[in-house]
C-alpha cells in the first residue's frame, strides 16, 4: 500500500509539506540519513504537471541534510534538453547536477524476458525477447534512494504513465525501448489507452521485481485534473515503494483524466503547446488521446506552433518523411521488409499509433513545417494563422463550441487524458482483450 495517499485538491504549500512527509517516511522505510540521492523526474513534455518544480523541491530538501544529489530527466529517446529548459523546468536545480540519459550508447544489459514470456503476455502478438536496458548511472553508481516523480495520466503504450516507466522507458536502452513499444503497438493501442495492467506493464513489472529489487527506490504519483474554471490543479498525491502507489493513483486518473461521449463527435480541434511539443512523435499525443472519440468520416484538427520536425532524433525523422502515416497493414510491410524501420521498431510502433487507419482525418496546422511535409506524411495541413485568428484559442475552454457555424469540441491539452465514447470501453472491457483479467482491468 502507499506510504502516503492524499486524495484532494492540492496547493504548492499542501505538496511542499507532502515533500517533507515523503522525506520522513524515506528515513523510516529507507535510509535514515541518504548520501546519494538520485531523482528521476519527466521530461519538459510534462511541464505543465508541476513534476519539475517538485523535483527542485526534493534536491533542496535532500541537499539541505546534507546529500549529494543527481537529477537524470527521463527522456526515453526524446532529444535532450537545453540550458534554458532545465532552468524552466527545475528551477534552481544545478545545472551541473542535471545529467543527460543517453538510451543509445549510455545503457547496460541488466536482464532479459524470454520470448515465451512476451507471447504470453501479449496473447501471441509478439514473440520476440524483451531486452532490459537501463542507464549506466543508475545501475553502476550506489544510490542510498532512487526516487521516482511523475504524472499519471493514461497513456498509449502501459495504460496509464509513470511509474516503472521511468526505468524502462525513461531512462531504458534502445533494445528495451524499441522492442516494448512494437510488442504494444501490436497489441492495439486503443486497448492499451486507459488499461491499468496492459501486457508491457505486466511484462515491466516482472523486470522490475526480477532484475531492480536491490534499488533503494520508491515512486511519487501526482493525478491531476480540470477545476470548476477549467484550471489545472492537482487532486492527488500517492508516495510509496509498491505497485499499489501506481494503481491507486491510476484509479484516480481513470475517474477524473478520461471524458466519455455517448456517441462519437465529428470535430476535434487540440492545442499542443509551443514550449513543449516540437515534433510529432510528442504532438501525436493528440491523435491517441481522442481517437476513440472521432466518429467516423471526422476530422481531427492539431494546432501545434512549436512543431518544427517529426521525429526526436535524425534517423526517426528520415523514417517517418519515408515512410509517413499510412495505417497498419502499410507501415507492419514495411517494418518486416526494410532493414532500418526493423532496427527502429519504436518508430514503426509510432507510425501505428499516429494513423486513423483511414477512419478520420487528420489535419495539423504547425508553426514551421510546410504544407508539401505535412502532406508528405499523410496529413492533411491547415495554416495556422487562419486557425489561431478564426477559432480564438486563448478563449476557448474545454467542450463543444461553435465558432462561425462550425461546431467541434475542444481540448487544451490532450496529453493531460483520454477522451473515448462510452461503448468503445465497454466493448473493450466486455472483450478482456488484455488476456488475464489480473493484466486487464480498466
Amino acid at each position: 500500500m502507499p506510504w502516503i495517499a492524499e486524495r484532494r485538491r492540492l496547493d504548492r504549500a499542501d505538496l511542499l509539506q507532502l515533500v517533507d512527509a515523503t522525506i520522513a517516511r524515506i528515513g523510516r522505510h529507507i535510509c535514515a540519513r541518504p548520501r546519494r540521492v538520485l531523482l528521476l523526474p519527466p521530461d519538459i513534455t510534462r511541464l505543465h504537471s508541476g513534476s519539475g518544480w517538485l523535483c527542485e523541491a526534493f534536491y533542496e530538501r535532500f541537499r539541505q541534510e546534507g546529500a549529494t544529489v543527481r537529477v537524470i530527466p527521463t527522456l526515453g529517446q526524446h532529444e535532450p534538453h537545453t540550458a534554458e529548459q532545465n532552468r524552466t523546468m527545475f528551477g534552481r536545480v544545478a545545472l551541473q547536477d542535471i545529467g543527460v540519459h543517453d538510451w543509445r550508447g549510455g545503457s547496460v544489459p541488466v536482464g532479459n524476458l524470454p520470448a515465451e514470456e512476451v507471447a504470453a503476455a501479449t496473447s501471441g502478438k509478439a514473440d520476440w525477447d524483451l531486452p532490459i536496458w537501463l542507464n549506466r548511472e543508475l545501475i553502476e553508481q550506489p544510490w542510498d534512494v532512487v526516487l521516482n516523480i511523475g504524472h499519471v495520466v493514461p497513456h498509449e503504450v502501459l495504460g496509464f504513465a509513470n511509474h516503472n516507466k521511468n526505468y524502462f522507458i525513461g531512462i531504458g536502452g534502445k533494445a528495451t525501448i524499441c522492442a516494448s513499444h512494437m510488442a504494444a503497438a501490436l497489441c492495439g493501442i486503443e486497448n492499451n489507452l486507459g488499461t491499468l495492467v496492459t501486457p508491457i506493464r505486466h511484462l515491466f513489472n516482472e523486470a522490475e521485481t526480477r532484475f531492480l529489487g536491490h534499488l533503494p527506490d520508491l515512486y511519487v504519483q501526482l493525478v491531476m485534473a480540470r477545476d470548476a474554471e477549467g484550471r489545472l490543479v492537482h487532486t492527488g498525491y500517492y508516495a510509496g515503494d509498491d505497485l499499489e502507489t501506481y494503481l491507486h493513483a491510476a484509479r484516480q486518473s481513470a475517474e477524473e483524466n478520461i471524458t466519455l461521449f455517448e456517441r462519437p463527435v465529428e470535430r476535434i480541434i487540440c492545442w499542443m503547446e509551443g514550449d513543449s511539443f516540437f515534433s510529432t512523435w510528442v504532438a501525436n499525443k493528440a491523435v491517441y488521446r481522442t481517437r476513440m472519440a472521432i466518429a467516423d468520416g471526422g476530422e481531427l484538427l492539431i494546432l501545434a506552433p512549436g512543431l518544427r520536425r517529426f521525429g526526436e532524433q535524425p534517423e526517426v525523422d528520415r523514417l517517418i518523411r519515408r515512410f509517413g502515416y499510412r495505417g497498419t497493414p502499410a507501415t507492419l510491410d514495411a517494418w518486416q521488409h526494410d532493414a532500418e524501420l526493423h532496427e527502429w521498431g519504436h518508430a514503426a510502433a509510432h507510425l501505428i499509433h499516429g494513423s486513423s487507419e483511414g477512419r478520420f482525418t487528420i489535419r495539423y496546422a504547425p508553426g514551421h513545417l510546410t504544407r508539401d511535409e505535412i502532406e508528405s506524411v499523410g496529413y492533411e495541413y491547415a495554416d495556422l494563422g487562419d486557425c489561431l485568428r478564426r477559432y480564438g484559442v486563448d478563449k476557448l475552454r474545454e467542450g463543444f463550441h461553435e465558432v462561425g457555424g462550425e461546431s467541434f469540441f475542444f481540448v487544451a491539452t490532450p496529453s493531460i487524458g483520454l477522451w473515448a465514447t462510452r461503448d468503445k470501453l465497454e466493448a473493450r472491457r466486455a472483450a478482456a482483450v488484455n488476456g488475464r483479467p489480473t493484466r486487464g482491468e480498466a
